[in-house]
């Protein structure tokens, strides 16, 4: 039986929640710890989790940084070596865009941590967007054709490079004084638009090869990409159809390029708030969020098309507002929002269960999310979900303590690690240098 992956969402270490860094029991500090990192990844292999996820932002906005943490590491490749050491089966996966790092720095650093992590790295291939991403390295943000060219071209130079240094090349002899043998460890010589590299590299292959290609994105372009190169894929859907959608689009992509659609696997996110029951699950999301209430209100009130007052927090819709809410077409969480409205929740509520969150939001006991989870999964909505744990403090730990067993119960999800391999764990193909055929 096909059974489910989980991968954990792991930024700047205090959790998902805008306001989990002042929530009780944590440690203000963690924002600079390696080792409340080390703990958490822990706590993630502990549950059998597949892969940590680390998102990198390098043009992070600050604008708020006077009452919040940024959302990322301090940095990523620092963040996974250190956990690396401290685990044994849990993959590392990283960000790392392709528009303002040069390729040869990338199939160096991701490389040496799948040797460092002995086959447990992956690579979140992406380009980046913004300008305030552009501004740090001084320049302008290109075309999307530019950086969608360049990130083609990167990727099949990295995994060029990775495999420049041939599968059986290091003979490490110390009888013979061979070290190893220099006609498998060649140059590339790739030059294309827009990046380039002699090469070689000068790292031999991990236990799995090579690290493991993800992406994160939603349009033709990221379809096109992961359908080439991935064999994850980080997505955000907030129904079970649109989640089905973007997972048969890739699937087809992959296909397209001449690969079998199982080869990529579809990621959808999940937002914990796990407590004894939903009131205790809402009641925590409150004290973590009520200081951006009265501009989540506002954005609501556009998601629905009706006037809604932040001093009205502890009342329910009235019943006229709800028979002219008409949720907004441009905005795919806006159903559920009236939803959870209609349901008779104050307003309050209704922003506490997370309806303009990135993500669904679970609030409650371990069944809630398990029943989520089976469902989607069942529905073919997903090969498996990226958790972001509300705080990571205590959400991680309940997460494993209280849905993984669930999902074991019901056979949804693994007992154990099937290897010690990133790709074993995932049940994806070897692959070493690129793949002959795209």
């Amino acid at each position: 039986m096909k059974k489910m992956l989980i991968g954990l969402h792991l930024g700047n270490g205090y959790g998902s929640s805008p306001g989990a860094w002042r929530f009780s029991g944590v440690n203000p500090q963690s924002y600079t710890s390696y080792d409340a990192r080390v703990q958490q990844a822990q706590a993630a292999e502990r549950g059998k989790f597949q892969f940590i996820f680390l998102p990198d932002g390098p043009g992070a906005i600050m604008a708020d940084i006077e009452s919040e943490a940024p959302n990322f590491n301090l940095d990523v490749m620092m963040t996974l070596a250190a956990v690396a050491r401290e685990t044994e089966y849990i993959g590392l996966v990283a960000t790392g865009s392709t528009t303002f790092n040069e390729p040869f720095n990338l199939a160096r650093q991701y490389k040496a941590l799948d040797i460092m992590s002995h086959g447990r790295a992956g690579w979140n291939a992406i380009t980046s967007s913004g300008n305030d991403v552009a501004a740090n390295y001084g320049k302008i943000i290109p075309t999307s054709a530019e950086r969608y060219g360049r990130a083609h071209e990167s990727i099949q130079l990295i995994q060029a490079l990775w495999g420049s240094w041939g599968k059986d090349a290091w003979i490490h002899d110390q009888k013979t004084g061979y070290f190893a043998d220099k006609d498998q460890i060649v140059p590339i010589n790739l030059q294309g638009k827009f990046v380039g590299s002699r090469g070689p590299l000068y790292i031999p292959p991990s236990e799995q090869g090579q690290p493991v290609i993800f992406h994160a994105g939603g349009s033709p372009n990221a379809h096109e990409l992961a359908g080439r190169f991935a064999n994850v894929v980080i997505g955000a859907a907030f129904t079970i159809e649109d989640a089905r959608a973007q997972r048969n689009a890739f699937r087809e992509s992959a296909e397209r390029h001449g690969r079998n659609p199982d080869e990529i696997k579809y990621i959808a996110g999940l937002m914990t708030s796990i407590a004894g029951n939903r009131r205790e699950g809402l009641d925590r999301r409150i004290i973590l969020t009520q200081h951006l209430f009265p501009q989540r209100v506002s954005y609501l009130q556009q998601m629905l098309g009706i006037p809604l007052n932040d001093k009205d927090l502890d009342s329910p819709l009235s019943q006229t507002l709800l028979n002219a809410a008409r949720p907004s077409p441009y905005d795919p969480r806006s159903s559920h929002a009236l939803k959870i409205a209609k349901e008779g929740w104050s307003l309050r509520d209704i922003i506490a269960h997370g309806v303009i969150d990135y993500h669904p939001v679970i609030a409650g006991p371990g069944i809630e999310p398990a029943d989520h989870m089976q469902r989607w999964f069942e529905a073919g909505a997903a090969d498996g979900f990226w958790i972001s744990p509300d705080v990571n403090f205590d959400g991680i730990d309940a997460f494993v303590n209280e849905v993984v067993p669930i999902l074991q119960q019901r056979g949804l999800f693994h007992q154990d690690y099937e290897g010690k391999t990133l790709r074993e764990n995932l049940g994806i193909p070897d692959q070493y240098g690129v793949d002959p055929r795209v």
